[in-house]
């Protein structure tokens, strides 16, 4: 599966963070230096504590900083993902626990709010259903990013991400892999990729994972026991 590092993803890496460059964390925006000063005790009364540090004029309390950024970053995962719409027109299987793909999903995501043509399907969750998802199974779809169009055809690879992207406006980034030989090197070099991208990404080794999801399945055959 892909949310990169050949040739064709490579491309859509730097065209989407052109397009779409996050927001910063508000406490990073905070001009250096950065410190507290507390106000010094009367003379007069030595032995009086300190008053409540207080910030310089201008800026902002750390206190208020690093609590508003921690509201916009504290995020579950669930409530992270978008509503799916009725009438999408392509469903994006993503490994939602690939820290590299997931910077491309939300890219995707913040794209599709407008253009709501996108259902995305994370193959992590306990919840993903091969049965609704023309049988692929985790494993499958951990090999290589796959797309399912709305009349249920299955595309792979740049071609998955080229349907992905022009969805929500940005077929431009792919279209040059619509011709060959473009095409055919394009799904090379993201082949090599999708093969290391475990390895890439600092992550156990494919039949770790799967041998610790079989084991989770095991525990969960009983719904009570993962409803946590």
């Amino acid at each position: 599966m892909a949310l990169r590092g050949a040739a064709g993803a490579s491309i859509a890496s730097a065209s989407s963070s052109f397009i779409a460059r996050r927001r910063l964390p508000i406490f990073l925006s905070i001009p250096h230096p950065f410190t507290l000063k507390p106000h010094n005790p009367p003379s007069y009364y030595p032995n009086t504590l300190p008053t409540i540090p207080v910030c310089r004029p201008g800026f902002q309390c750390q206190i208020r900083a690093i609590s508003q950024a921690a509201a916009e970053i504290k995020v579950s995962k669930k409530e992270n993902e978008e509503q799916s719409p009725k009438d999408w027109k392509i469903k994006m299987l993503y490994d939602g626990d690939c820290p590299l793909c997931m910077r491309e999903v939300n890219m995707l995501r913040e794209r599709n709010k407008t253009y709501r043509t996108i259902k995305f399907v994370d193959i992590s969750s306990d919840d993903y259903s091969p049965q609704e998802n023309q049988d692929l199974d985790y494993e499958t779809v951990m090999g290589r990013i796959h797309a399912i169009l709305s009349d249920g055809t299955v595309v792979t690879d740049v071609e998955a991400f080229r349907r992905l992207y022009e969805q929500v406006g940005l077929g431009w980034v792919y279209a040059i892999t619509k011709y060959e030989p473009i095409a055919r090197i394009a799904d090379a070099i993201y082949g090599v990729w999708a093969k290391y991208r475990l390895q890439i990404t600092g992550r156990p080794p494919m039949e770790e994972i799967l041998k610790t999801r079989r084991q989770k399945d095991e525990v969960c055959k009983d719904n009570d026991a993962c409803k946590m």
